[in-house]
């Protein structure tokens, strides 16, 4: 299935989770910017990165928000891969993806192992990851 079916599989109360980040995973996402800066918001500690699937996705947040319409928004396309095992870990603090925001097929992907790399998921304490750099030398 493709990312949107897997969206609204979620919606529909059908979620298969691992297909549903293997989806977003393998699929180019349009990551709108301000002044070069990824465009996000944080809620409750998190830092939420907005993507969007398609252009159509982000023109409605865009519209959301109170832009006028026809104004011009810039973008980068990332692969959702990228954007989890990169960007994600390279944001300060947790963070997260918010996949089309505003709109009723949305997704979060929350800092969580299985989402995120461990050293960016929340749910896991640093002290439980091995530290292989000294590994042997007990």
């Amino acid at each position: 299935m493709s990312l949107a079916d897997e969206v609204a599989a979620v919606h529909a109360g059908r979620p298969d989770p691992a297909a549903l980040v293997g989806e977003f995973r393998r699929t180019h996402v349009l990551m709108p910017t301000i002044n070069d800066t990824l465009m996000s918001t944080e809620l409750d500690g998190i830092r939420w990165l907005y993507a969007f699937t398609d252009e159509d996705a982000l023109s409605r947040f865009v519209l959301s928000r109170g832009s006028e319409p026809g104004t011009e928004w810039r973008y980068v396309t990332a692969s959702g891969a990228r954007v989890l095992d990169v960007l994600i870990p390279a944001c300060e603090g947790p963070a997260g993806v918010a996949l089309d925001a505003g709109s009723e097929q949305g997704a979060l992907f929350p800092p969580v192992a299985g989402i995120v790399p461990d050293r960016a998921a929340v749910d896991i304490s640093t002290d439980a990851i091995p530290d292989l750099a000294h590994k042997g030398e007990e």
